[in-house]
């Protein structure tokens, strides 16, 4: 038996089937910064042995046989192994990889498995399935403090045969399942994978390479970043009551490892999120305000309110947005809200009641004012934004307007956004400050622009932008940081951090099983996170690769701040053959490794030729944080 190795940059989706391309770009970071790679591996038999004909690694029909798997301890010791964390990138099942190959930038479109979930490891330990590549997640997240240098990194993989290790969704239940298909011919081993010959005396396998840290910090972000938070959702999948202790728990672990991945901006429930709900249909309760109606007069009750904000200041969140007033595409009714009336909690409105009826103007009146009031005395009233409704659209124009009109007056001094994406919707006054779908971006960009420009995507920008679905090389995902750059964006949102529910919400879905939204929307556009044992928040590829692309960010907007900004926009367009746009970027992943190896490696020329000015401002900028 032999074992393959290949190291491989973060950008490489790492398939059972197919080789990786192996990354020729040393490895380079800043300090404050986050640095991935991976390491893949594939034990093979090789082809006339002995031992391949006894242990039969192919069925008769040239699939691979996943129960010739391999128990493995795995670690990495480096100088800086305090910053280095390892985990096994497993496959998860999707029905909806993508949903339009129109523009040719995809991996597949075929329903399947798909490398996904960041799974630690427990002390290191897993299963290598028999002939099939399985990568690991190697990240390095350096602070302030951490030294500066090359540093070497060495994976250790020792193989334990006298040991069965658990096997999970990335080996034997994903063959059977018959989604899983590896043809005779990828058996051949790689010219670009390195061999390790592994027999009764040799059980350890070695990989080495290693990392330079560079002697600059990575400035904090300044892109207001939103992946709207479900917590009815976590409540839902374990089973919790909501603002149950645990609830709570589980909510803030979510919420810190989101600001650990660039999330600043939080949606709060003050009362359920009227957001892909079914017409008719309920969410599971979500409301943060408590609300009592006697005697003609509304009281509301901000204790949970306090704690949220409380919690989420604490995980390092910055800005704060207030779920919709009013229901999706058109807000022509009103969001669920509970009252308590006589002593009894109910629906005082919902789907049955008109959002510009008499009834909710009243509550609005009330509610509003007193809510100001709170996020002023919480100190947070300015950094927080209010929404009307998510994504009107030409037919409900008037009723959007007629609903904006109303809570204007309350919310003077808040900046009021939604998504929006008609262009006369800005320059006609309809909404100040429209988030704005990268794929509708050409005519605010060609003419005016908001002051703040705000962008989004979600399951409808999948023809020639960037996304980050399943079925999306990870360059595709990546290369948003650069664009973001580019056009000098204020803030992005996303619809979904962790939506664990299907389309409309008309139930519950288990996201280890289901990544698409139950088929409607592709893997990887409703839920950044997976909900791991104990309330502890899994990471998925597709955020990690995210983030790398909010780092890219920070890092050109720190070589500006030492050069120019035409300095850094020549970098980033050298040798191609048209601009940079939303639209028109380079597809390879090798230009975002190589671009951002340079742009490092211009700083660190900086920092070298002005080392006082470089000191300067890296004390100020971990000062600023």
């Amino acid at each position: 038996m032999v074992i393959q190795s290949v190291i491989t940059s973060s950008l490489e989706k790492v398939f059972p089937e197919q080789t990786p391309a192996a990354c020729t770009t040393p490895f380079t970071m800043l300090k404050n910064d986050t640095f991935s790679f991976q390491a893949a591996l594939r034990p093979v038999s090789i082809p006339g042995s002995a031992e391949m004909a006894s242990s039969s690694v192919l069925c008769q029909d040239g699939s691979a046989r996943a129960d010739d798997s391999i128990p493995v301890k795995i670690s990495a010791a480096s100088p800086v192994a305090a910053q280095i964390s390892l985990r096994r990138v497993d496959l998860m099942p999707s029905t909806l990889p993508v949903n339009d190959t129109r523009d040719g930038n995809f991996i597949s479109d075929k329903p399947g498995l798909y490398p996904d979930l960041l799974t630690p490891l427990e002390d290191g330990k897993c299963s290598l399935p028999g002939g099939m590549w399985t990568a690991f997640w190697i990240g390095i997240e350096t602070t302030k403090n951490t030294p500066t240098g090359t540093f070497p990194i060495t994976i250790t993989i020792n193989i334990d045969e006298d040991k069965a290790y658990s096997k999970d969704i990335s080996d034997q239940d994903s063959v059977s399942a018959g989604l899983l298909n590896i043809s005779d011919s990828s058996f051949e081993l790689s010219e670009e994978a390195k061999t390790h010959e592994i027999d009764k005396n040799n059980k350890i396998v070695i990989l080495k390479t290693q990392i330079e840290v560079i002697d600059a910090v990575l400035p904090k972000q300044q892109l207001i970043v939103t992946e709207w938070f479900h917590g009815d959702c976590i409540a839902d999948y374990y089973k919790i009551p909501v603002f149950s202790e645990t609830h709570w728990e589980y909510m803030r672990r979510q919420i810190c490892l989101g600001v650990r991945r660039g999330l600043n901006m939080i949606l709060t429930p003050i009362f359920t999120p009227p957001l892909d709900t079914d017409i008719g249909g309920e969410r599971t309760t979500i409301q943060l305000v408590g609300i009592e109606f006697k005697d003609g007069v509304y009281s509301f009750d901000f204790s949970r309110l306090e704690r949220w904000v409380s919690m989420c200041l604490d995980c390092g969140i910055e800005y704060f947005e207030m779920a919709h007033l009013y229901t999706q595409w058109g807000a022509a009714h009103c969001p669920k809200i509970m009252v308590t009336e006589d002593g009894i909690l109910k629906k005082r409105f919902g789907w049955d009641n008109d959002a510009l009826g008499e009834d909710y103007r009243q509550f609005l009146n009330a509610f509003l004012p007193a809510l100001t009031s709170e996020l002023k005395r919480l100190g947070i009233g300015g950094r927080t934004v209010f929404h009307i409704s998510d994504e009107p659209d030409e037919s409900n124009l008037p009723q959007y307007q007629a609903a904006k009109a109303q809570v204007s007056g309350l919310l003077a001094g808040f900046p009021i956004m939604d998504a929006m994406s008609h262009y006369r919707y800005f320059t006609d006054g309809i909404c100040e400050t429209p988030i704005i779908a990268t794929s509708a971006l050409e005519p605010f960009l060609a003419g005016r622009r908001p002051a703040d420009l705000w962008v989004y995507y979600c399951c409808a920008q999948n023809y020639r932008v960037s996304n980050r679905f399943f079925g999306m090389p990870s360059a595709r995902n990546r290369i948003i940081g650069l664009q973001l750059y580019q056009y000098q964006v204020s803030g992005f949102l996303q619809w979904g951090f962790n939506f664990y529910n299907s389309q409309l919400s008309r139930r519950h879905i288990d996201p280890f099983a289901v990544t698409d939204a139950d088929g409607a929307f592709p893997s990887g556009d409703s839920f950044l996170v997976y909900p791991g044992p104990d309330g502890e928040p899994l990471e998925s590829l597709h955020m990690a690769v995210f983030y790398e692309a909010l780092c890219d960010l920070r890092a050109l907007r720190l070589l500006e701040r030492l050069t120019s900004r035409e300095h850094v926009l020549s970098l980033m367009e050298d040798g191609l053959d048209e601009p940079l746009t939303f639209t028109a970027y380079p597809r390879d992943a090798e230009f975002l490794l190589r671009l951002r190896e340079r742009v490092n490696r211009e700083i660190a020329e900086y920092k070298t030729k002005n080392p006082l000015n470089g000191l300067v401002f890296c004390a100020d900028t971990a000062a600023r944080k």
